[in-house]
C-alpha cells in the first residue's frame, strides 16, 4: 500500500508552493491534478502516523474522530483499486463512492480541500464491463500501458500487446522472434549498434521492445478505432479537447479491446474499457464525440449523445456542430 502511494506522489509531484500560483486551493495546491498527489501524499501520512491533515476541519463538520474514519475507509478502497486513482475525476469517484451515505457537505468539503472535482461534476458511468465475449467479437485482448503520445485523437489509439499472451505468441514471425533474441545478446555485449539496427527491424515488423519496470517486453502494434463513435478530427473545433479526454482516461493503463473486426485502413475496430469504464460511453457522455450511426445502431450510445446534447456540455455547447465524417467529406472535395 504505501509503496503504491509513494509511487503516485512521485508521478504526481509535489504541491506547490504558496508562492507559485495566484489560485491555491485550501490544501496549498494551485490545480486538481497537484491535488491528487496531496490526496496519495496525506493517505501515505495516515496510514504511518493515523492523522488526518490540518485544516481538514475548517471544510467539514465532522469531529477529527470521523474525519479519521473516513482516512481509514479510504485506505482500504486505495488498497483495492488496481491501478490507484491517477486523475482528478478518478481520485473524487473514489472518495464519493468510499463515503457514499455521509453528509453530502462533508463529501464535497473533503474534495474541495483537495481541489478534486465536486460530484455534479462527474460523469456517471453505466455499462457494464462484459464477463463473456458479446455476439459478433471476434477476440479480445489486454495492452500494455498506453503511451499518451499514442492518442491520435478522440477514437483512435495505438497500442501495444505483449507477445506473452498465448493468441499473440502464436501470431510472432519467426523472424521477429530470431531478431529480438538476438538483440539482446547484442545488448549483453554491448554491442548497441547491431542492436539499434535490429530493433528497427523489428519495429519495421510491426512490433516492438518495450521496458516494462526494468523488464524488456516484445510487443505487437496495433491501432485501434473505437467503434461507435466519431470525434472531431484534430484541426476541429473541440478536436484537441476531445484528444486531450481520451489521453485522460488512458494515459499510463492497459485497457483491455474487444475486437469486431478491421477497417479499411487496416485500424482494429472494438470497444475499449479501461479501469471498469467503457471508454466511448464516457466519451459520448462528456460531449467529445458523436454516435456513428453509419456504423453502428446501438440504441444505448444514440441514448448517451442525446444526453450530452441536453446538458450542452462539449461539442454541444456549440449550436450547430459540424459532424466530423461531413468534414472530411468536404475536405476530400475540396470546399
Amino acid at each position: 500500500m504505501g509503496n503504491a502511494l509513494r509511487f503516485l506522489y512521485g508521478q504526481c509531484g509535489k504541491p506547490s508552493a504558496a508562492g507559485d500560483s495566484d489560485s491555491l486551493g485550501p490544501h496549498g495546491v494551485s490545480s486538481a491534478t497537484v491535488g491528487v498527489s496531496a490526496f496519495a501524499q496525506d493517505l501515505l501520512s495516515f496510514e504511518i502516523t493515523s492523522k488526518v491533515p490540518e485544516g481538514l476541519s475548517n471544510h467539514v463538520a465532522s469531529s477529527r474522530k470521523a474525519q479519521a474514519n473516513w482516512y481509514r475507509k479510504l485506505l482500504v478502497a486505495w488498497r483495492e483499486s488496481n491501478p490507484p486513482p491517477r486523475t482528478p475525476e478518478e481520485a473524487s469517484r473514489l472518495v464519493v463512492q468510499t463515503l457514499k451515505g455521509h453528509r453530502k457537505a462533508n463529501v464535497e468539503g473533503l474534495l474541495g480541500f483537495y481541489g478534486l472535482p465536486l460530484p455534479h461534476a462527474l460523469v456517471e458511468t453505466t455499462a457494464e464491463v462484459p464477463v463473456a465475449l458479446p455476439p459478433g467479437v471476434v477476440y479480445e485482448f489486454h495492452t500494455l500501458p498506453v503511451d499518451a503520445r499514442a492518442v491520435a485523437d478522440g477514437d483512435t489509439i495505438t497500442v501495444y500487446v505483449s507477445t506473452s499472451d498465448p493468441r499473440e505468441s502464436r501470431l510472432v514471425p519467426q523472424e521477429v522472434q530470431i531478431a529480438a533474441l538476438e538483440r539482446s545478446e547484442a545488448r549483453a555485449q554491448r554491442d548497441y549498434a547491431r542492436a539499434d539496427a535490429l530493433h528497427k527491424s523489428i519495429v519495421d515488423a510491426g512490433y516492438r521492445v518495450i521496458n516494462i519496470q526494468n523488464e524488456e517486453v516484445l510487443a505487437r502494434k496495433c491501432r485501434i478505432r473505437l467503434r461507435g463513435i466519431d470525434a472531431p478530427e484534430g484541426s476541429m473545433p473541440y478536436g484537441k479537447e476531445a484528444k486531450d479526454e481520451l489521453v485522460k482516461i488512458v494515459q499510463g493503463k492497459c485497457v483491455r479491446v474487444l475486437v469486431y473486426g478491421e477497417d479499411r485502413y487496416g485500424r482494429i475496430v472494438g470497444d475499449v474499457y479501461c479501469n471498469g469504464i467503457f471508454v466511448q460511453e464516457l466519451m459520448l457522455k462528456k460531449g467529445m464525440a458523436w454516435h456513428y450511426t453509419a456504423y453502428d445502431q446501438r440504441t444505448e450510445l444514440a441514448k448517451w449523445e442525446k444526453s450530452a446534447r441536453a446538458k450542452r456540455v462539449g461539442l454541444w455547447a456549440s449550436p450547430n456542430p459540424e459532424e466530423p465524417w461531413e468534414w472530411r467529406k468536404n475536405k476530400r472535395e475540396g470546399r
